[in-house]
């Protein structure tokens, strides 16, 4: 299942990133969402979500949402 379809307010763990940026890898690395990290959706917008990494909250797009596996 992809981020794009998580509950609201449901932790998750990543289990891999397909996306094939290496530049928005590492960049998603830094905010510490990576393979075995728990991952929540605080809320959804029009077009993309909130979620809660470690001790940071990030709006992403429904495209990297779709990137991301849970």
């Amino acid at each position: 299942m992809t981020l794009e379809h998580a509950l609201e307010g449901k932790e998750y763990i990543i289990q891999s990133i397909n996306t094939d940026d290496e530049e928005l890898n590492a960049f998603l690395f830094s905010l510490g969402c990576y393979a075995g990290e728990p991952i929540t959706v605080v809320s959804r917008l029009k077009g993309g979500c909130v979620v809660s990494i470690k001790d940071g909250r990030y709006n992403i797009d429904n495209q990297l949402a779709a990137a991301i596996q849970i």
